[in-house]
């Protein structure tokens, strides 16, 4: 699954730099994650970075974007060109 951020989002901008894909950018009204580029950290971590550091637990899975490991781990290998 991809992560999304709630509505919760206070907007502290710790969750941005801790994103090995550069997946999580500011949006119009709170940080967003773009699905295509979250692997749940599949390949850098074990465990979501930004998960890790958001102080107020907004940042669950897309319960819309369900992915399995091997999903994440093809969509990483893309992503660092191991894959076209």
């Amino acid at each position: 699954m991809a992560l999304i951020i709630t509505d919760d989002c206070i907007n502290c901008a710790v969750c941005e730099p801790e994103c090995p894909n550069l997946a999580i950018y500011e949006g119009e009204e709170i940080f967003e994650i773009d699905p295509d580029r979250c692997t749940e950290c599949v390949g850098h971590f074990n465990e979501p970075q930004c998960q890790l550091v958001c102080p107020v637990d907004c940042i669950p899975q897309d319960p819309d974007r369900v992915e399995s490991a091997e999903v994440l781990q093809l969509k990483y290998k893309k992503l660092i060109g191991e894959v076209a």
